[in-house]
């Protein structure tokens, strides 16, 4: 322990603050500028260690990386006698997990916290850094906001290489991690290389396994911690690291409108996407659950805005960017007509897409989604690795799209005036089918379509060939007949 009055350069230490696992903080002045700071220095009982120094000095440079109002900052480094030292912004609060001792927080204010936790996490992992211990006990509550704290395990956010990996011990061999989770109790300090890194509570699959882990390993972190700010409950328990591992790799987390009924519906699916076992199936960058979150406590406020959030994979991020804004502006539509009817109730929906599925609105094989008349249901295509486009249908009073069997590589459906039917192009046909499911019926040939729609006189008007005039044909079947005509050149 360093006594009162001893200095680090030209700082002088007034009184401790606290220890981890790896450092001790101390509350200490800065002369020159009259400024209270904080100062950590390495544990004294691992400062003979070269690994724990150089995860000392990662977290200097991995701090000195980083400039957000959500992210405690770094003014200074240096070394006396031996002893390295960080000098750090001095943060008057309480920590996330003295805060949760106490309870869940309210809706609000964790849907605040945690999307600026989300934006630091972003800030960190732009700048090519991992956390990789994200937990309770390393945010700090301030009055100007939460504060993203401890980047001693940080590391450059290029997969961890098969050397640094090492084979993942056996948590029943592993003296891992420094005290974590608000509802358990402290646990010894971290091992040493090839070791799981990481706090056990808060770890992703990976992590866990000893596979390389990138930025959604944090972002399965910050599920599992805001699990906790919203439910007073660790997402994984267990009665011992090993039974605790065990459910992170096996189990799901019991759902968060289960324990919190009048939860978001959008919310427990933004949590539900974190805590993906694969990573490719988590959200792919912290911005976008930062912006989920704010577009929740939004639409939480009682705006009675219908809005969609939509998250950008890898893989799908351009399609799903154009998805939310076709989905977007179709929402604003029907809000803008809701609003002309006084005594219409308001009405808000959520649509993720299917359970293994993914949005399919954009090019020419699929078209957008399409709104039924009255406003009150919504038609898509949706599709995985594995199967073709198919239309699902889903009433905005609902949380959950229905398929319609018989519609693979559906694509530009369109409604019946009294939103009964679908139409819609596949296989080189012209097809219908009803809303509620069953049997398709192929109308006409439409080789290369573009679209089509259905009306009032129950007459379909449809382009079979982009490269042709439009067309027409009676809902209830029969002969196809041209209605325009291309002028000659």
């Amino acid at each position: 322990m360093i006594t009162s009055g001893t200095k680090f350069g030209p700082y002088e230490v007034e009184s401790p603050l606290g220890a981890g696992g790896m450092g001790e903080v101390y509350r200490a002045r800065d002369p020159r500028l009259d400024r209270i700071v904080a100062i950590k220095v390495l544990a004294s009982h691992l400062d003979s260690s070269p690994e724990l120094k150089q995860r000392f000095q990662r977290e200097a440079r991995a701090l000195s990386a980083l400039n957000h109002p959500n992210i405690c900052h770094l003014y200074d480094v240096g070394s006396q006698d031996g002893t390295d030292y960080l000098v750090m912004e001095f943060l008057e609060g309480e920590t996330l997990a003295d805060r949760l001792r106490k309870g869940p927080l309210p809706l609000n204010d964790a849907l605040k916290i945690a999307a600026e936790i989300a934006e630091a996490l972003h800030i960190a992992h732009r700048a090519g850094i991992l956390h990789r211990d994200l937990k309770p006990g390393n945010v700090m509550l301030t009055k100007s906001g939460a504060k993203l704290m401890d980047f001693g395990l940080a590391k450059p956010s290029a997969l961890q290489t098969s050397a640094e990996l090492g084979a993942a011990p056996l948590f029943s061999a592993a003296a891992t991690l420094s005290a974590a989770s608000p509802l358990s109790p402290p646990v010894s300090p971290l091992t040493g290389v090839g070791a799981v890194i990481g706090t056990v509570q808060y770890m992703s699959p990976e992590q866990i396994s000893g596979q390389p882990a990138d930025e959604r390993s944090d972002i399965f972190c910050f599920g599992s911690m805001l699990y906790e700010m919203l439910t007073g409950k660790r997402a994984f328990e267990g009665k011992s690291q090993i039974s605790v591992a065990s459910a992170i790799l096996e189990k799901d987390p019991e759902p968060l409108t289960k324990i919190k009924p009048l939860a978001p519906a959008a919310l427990d699916h933004l949590v539900n996407v974190c805590l993906a076992k694969d990573p490719e199936a988590r959200w792919q960058n912290a911005a976008d659950i930062s912006r989920e979150l704010r577009w929740i406590a939004n639409s939480s406020s009682g705006t009675g805005a219908v809005a969609l959030p939509v998250h950008l994979g890898r893989r799908v991020g351009t399609n799903l960017f154009w998805a939310a804004a076709v989905l977007a502006l179709l929402a604003a539509l029907v809000w803008s007509n809701l609003r002309e009817h006084a005594q219409t109730t308001v009405l808000r929906s959520f649509l993720p897409p299917p359970p293994d599925m993914r949005f399919d609105f954009t090019g020419d094989a699929s078209g957008p989604p399409v709104i039924t008349p009255d406003g009150t249901a919504m038609a898509f295509s949706a599709r995985n690795q594995k199967e073709r486009n198919t239309l699902w249908v889903q009433s905005l009073n609902e949380l959950a799209a229905k398929k319609l069997e018989g519609t693979e590589g559906a694509a530009f459906p369109f409604w019946s005036p009294d939103g009964k039917f679908l139409g819609f192009f596949a296989d080189g046909h012209l097809k219908k089918v009803p809303a509620t499911g069953g049997p398709v019926t192929i109308l006409a040939d439409a080789p290369n379509a573009r679209g089509g729609s259905w009306n009032q006189d129950n007459v379909i008007i449809y382009e079979p060939d982009y490269r042709e005039a439009i067309w027409r044909i009676n809902a209830n079947g029969g002969s196809p007949s041209s209605l325009t005509k291309f002028e000659s050149g």
